[in-house]
């Protein structure tokens, strides 16, 4: 590793030292671990508003990070998603039972998206994270 000394506003260090008290890592480290995400990230290939939702959950508490760890789609939209899903392995969905099933499985990407960080920030932030711990809590 390279030692490199840059110099950032003191409103950025202030957001990286309280990333830091909440996930009891260094300033040093938080820096060095969101500018590797920046430069190494493949979701500058997303939209700004999935990019922007993904950098805030950086600033959540570890609480808010299991909540979202949890979170699934609501019974509804599976089982309609799942009546799409069968209409269209068998070829009698509709064009417009199409544009809803697109929106369903874009809802259900971004769920997991959302999820996928939250859990990744909190394996950073030093947690285990097991299968068990990812049920939600109503099950």
């Amino acid at each position: 590793m390279t030692n490199h000394t840059i110099t950032i506003s003191e409103s950025l260090y202030n957001k990286a030292r309280r990333i830091a008290d909440a996930s009891s890592e260094t300033v040093d480290e938080i820096i060095r671990i969101h500018l590797e995400n920046a430069l190494d990230n493949p979701r500058l290939a997303l939209p700004a508003d999935e990019r922007s939702e993904l950098e805030a959950l950086h600033f959540l508490s570890d609480d808010a990070l299991w909540t979202i760890t949890r979170e699934q789609m609501v019974a509804p939209k599976q089982a309609q998603m799942q009546t799409l899903m069968d209409k269209n392995t068998q070829g009698t969905i509709s064009p417009d039972e199409y544009t809803v099933l697109s929106e369903l499985v874009e809802q259900g990407q971004r769920l997991m998206l959302r999820k996928s960080e939250a859990m990744k920030l909190l394996l950073q932030r030093g947690h285990t994270v097991i299968l068990d711990d990812l049920a939600p809590y109503d099950e």
